[in-house]
């Protein structure tokens, strides 16, 4: 393994912190048997477990990500036998249920969840500030004003061209 992304090269350094943790647990989760499985499953399923079956879009809603976000990780969850598909009250309306697959898997599922919730708490103590708290209060700062208006604030003249390339 290289050194550690450069620390102004903060989209990188962000992926990395991403792909070690989903690289950990996405371990944990195949030595617990959970074969087709994926971290970023989780989320989804702990909604689906509590509220039932839901649209899509209510499902992305309740989770915090984007409708196209949540609408590839059903499709990766279909693929794989955890969740299925029907059609709503309307015809773009998909409906996410999960398996009789699901529910055998969710006793592992939530150990899985409860001993990744312990670990991170553990890492916490290590870092000057609660990673969560940390990446909220990012995401809402960038709510407030986001990072191109920060960029443009810099004096950054970009100029476009008439089809929407950067000009010189």
């Amino acid at each position: 393994m290289t050194g550690p992304p450069d620390r102004a090269a903060l989209g990188t350094l962000l992926r990395h912190v991403l792909d070690l943790l989903d690289g950990d647990v996405a371990a944990v989760q195949a030595d617990l048997g959970l074969t087709d499985y994926r971290p970023r499953f989780s989320p989804l399923v702990r909604v689906l477990v509590a509220d039932g079956p839901l649209p899509i879009r209510d499902l992305a809603t309740r989770v915090g990500v984007t409708h196209s976000a949540a609408s590839q990780t059903v499709a990766q969850m279909h693929r794989a036998g955890l969740v299925t598909l029907t059609p709503g009250r309307d015809a773009r309306q998909r409906v996410v249920t999960l398996t009789d697959r699901a529910h055998t898997l969710l006793p592992a599922i939530e150990a899985e969840w409860a001993a990744t919730t312990t670990a991170m708490r553990q890492l916490d103590t290590e870092l000057p500030v609660p990673l969560a708290d940390e990446l909220s209060a990012v995401l809402a700062a960038l709510r407030r004003r986001p990072l191109r208006a920060r960029i443009a604030d810099t004096g950054l003249a970009v100029r476009r061209t008439g089809d929407g390339r950067v000009g010189g």
